[in-house]
């Protein structure tokens, strides 16, 4: 079975970062400020989260603590009792 880190970091990998050798992803990296993902890539994240941990993300919970980077989203589905 997959990490929770492992799962994100592909969907991550094969969706925004194909192609492009150069990015190395690590789980401190700000998605965001390095250029990987933009606004709408971040709505497509939410929708892969929602879907494959049959969760709920509020629209509160639409902030960079929380979606930032890989770590950030790592502990933020613990809170929601994802492990």
């Amino acid at each position: 079975m997959s990490s929770v880190k492992d799962v994100i970091s592909q969907f991550i990998k094969d969706n925004f970062i194909t192609g492009r050798s150069t990015v190395l992803l690590d789980g401190s990296l700000s998605l965001i400020d390095s250029g990987i993902m933009d606004s709408t890539g971040v709505l497509e994240l939410v929708e892969f989260l929602e879907a494959t941990y049959a969760i709920t993300i509020e629209d509160e919970d639409l902030v960079p603590e929380n979606l930032e980077t890989i770590d950030n989203m790592v502990a933020f589905l613990k809170t929601k009792g994802i492990t």
